[in-house]
C-alpha cells in the first residue's frame, strides 16, 4: 500500500483564524506525505481570491498545491489569468471542473466554458503540458445526469480533452467504484480514477451533503449513524471503521491511491489511514 497515492482537500478559510487554523491541520496531515492538497473553488467563482491565497500559503510550505479552477460563471480572459498566475507561482495540478452554479442564478448562459471538457481542453491548448488536470468522476452518477450513458461519455470526453487523471465523488459503496472502472475499461478510458472519501463527522451534515451532490449513503449507514443521536464520538468512532473498511477493500482491489475530502478537519483522516497502515512514521 505504500505506493498509494493519498491526496487531501481544503476549503479555503475565510478569517485570519481560520487560515492559522489550516495551516496546523496542513502540518498534521503532512505525515501521511500527501501528492498534493487540492482547494476548492465556490459557486461561481466566489472564493477565487481565497482559493489563490490558499494554494500559494500551501506551496509556500513546500506541499504541493492543487487549485480547483472552475469555469462556471467564469469568462476566458479570466481562466487564462489564473492559469498565468499558477504557472508563475509553479503550480502544476489542476482540478478542472464545470462547478456549482452560484444561489440565485437565475439560469442564461454559465459563461463563455460551459462544461468541464471544454475547460480542460482551454487549459491545454493555452499551457500545453505544464499542468497534470485532474478532473470529477461520479461513480453514482451525477445528480444531473439523464442516464448512467450519458454520465460515461461526458466523463469520456473530458479524458480526450487531455485529462490526466480523476478524482471521485465520495461514496459508500465499494462496488459503485468498481462498477465505474469496469465501465470505464469497456470505453478505453485508462487514466487513473483515484476513489474520494469522505470521513463521517456529522450525521445530519452527511445527509445534506449527500442530498445535494446525488451521493447515496446506503439505507443500513443511514440508520446506524442516526441511532448515535448526540453520541458524537460513538458516531466518529463507527464512522472510521466503516471508512477504514472500505478504503481497504477499495485499495486491496486496485484503487490507484485515496482522495480525503477533510473538511479543514485531520483527526479522522488521521485514524483512518493509521488503521490501513499508512501513515508514514
Amino acid at each position: 500500500m505504500t505506493s498509494k497515492i493519498i491526496s487531501c482537500e481544503f476549503f479555503p478559510p475565510r478569517t485570519e483564524q481560520g487560515v492559522q487554523k489550516l495551516g496546523k491541520i496542513r502540518e498534521q496531515l503532512q505525515i501521511l506525505q500527501p501528492a498534493y492538497f487540492s482547494v476548492t473553488f465556490g459557486a461561481g467563482g466566489s472564493t477565487q481570491e481565497k482559493t489563490f491565497e490558499t494554494v500559494l500559503d500551501i506551496q509556500q510550505s513546500g506541499a504541493e498545491a492543487a487549485p480547483h479552477l472552475s469555469c462556471i460563471g467564469s469568462t476566458k480572459e479570466n481562466v487564462l489569468k489564473l492559469l498565468q498566475d499558477y504557472q508563475a507561482h509553479d503550480i502544476r495540478r489542476i482540478v478542472a471542473l464545470r462547478g456549482d452554479k452560484p444561489s440565485g442564478w437565475s439560469g442564461g448562459e454559465v459563461g463563455e466554458l460551459r462544461y468541464a471538457n471544454e475547460l480542460v481542453e482551454f487549459i491545454r491548448a493555452k499551457t500545453g503540458s505544464h499542468f497534470h488536470i485532474e478532473v470529477a468522476v461520479y461513480p453514482e452518477f451525477h445528480p444531473q445526469a439523464h442516464s448512467a450513458k450519458e454520465d460515461l461519455d461526458y466523463f469520456k470526453q473530458k479524458v480526450e480533452a487531455g485529462a490526466n487523471s480523476a478524482i471521485t465523488q465520495y461514496f459508500y459503496n465499494a462496488d459503485a467504484y468498481f462498477r465505474l472502472i469496469d465501465s470505464c475499461a469497456e470505453r478505453g478510458i485508462d487514466i487513473p480514477i483515484v476513489p474520494g472519501i469522505m470521513p463521517i463527522a456529522n450525521f445530519e451534515q452527511l445527509v445534506r451533503f449527500s442530498d445535494t451532490c446525488g451521493a447515496e449513503v446506503p439505507r443500513w449507514l443511514r440508520w446506524r449513524l442516526k441511532d448515535f443521536g448526540d453520541d458524537k464520538e460513538s458516531l466518529q468512532a463507527f464512522g472510521v471503521d466503516v471508512l477504514t473498511n472500505l478504503c481497504e477493500r477499495l485499495l486491496a482491489g486496485g484503487a490507484p491511491g485515496l482522495h480525503f475530502y477533510t473538511l479543514n478537519q485531520s483527526r479522522l483522516t488521521l485514524e483512518i489511514t493509521k488503521g490501513l497502515g499508512l501513515v508514514k512514521t
